[in-house]
């Protein structure tokens, strides 16, 4: 499994931002499919008002998210 980081926006009618998650998955289809899920079940926003700009692989040593960089180490 390989660590990916989406980057996208989002863009509903009374709010606009930007997003970054890094996810877990075999492909970057797979990352983009999952992070789509669990923003559109966290925020309540759907797929057509989402748009991902980045999907790339991280490194272990470049992973922020604490809990992501120890199921990766293995410690």
């Amino acid at each position: 499994m390989k660590v990916f980081r989406v980057t996208g926006k989002i863009y509903k009618p009374k709010l606009k931002t930007e997003f970054a998650r890094e996810v877990i998955a075999d492909k970057p289809e797979h990352a983009e499919e999952r992070v789509y899920a669990e923003i559109g079940s966290r925020h309540r926003v759907k797929r057509c008002h989402m748009k991902v700009t980045k999907v790339e692989e991280v490194s272990p040593e470049e992973i922020d998210n604490p809990i992501l960089k120890k199921l990766v180490a293995g410690a």
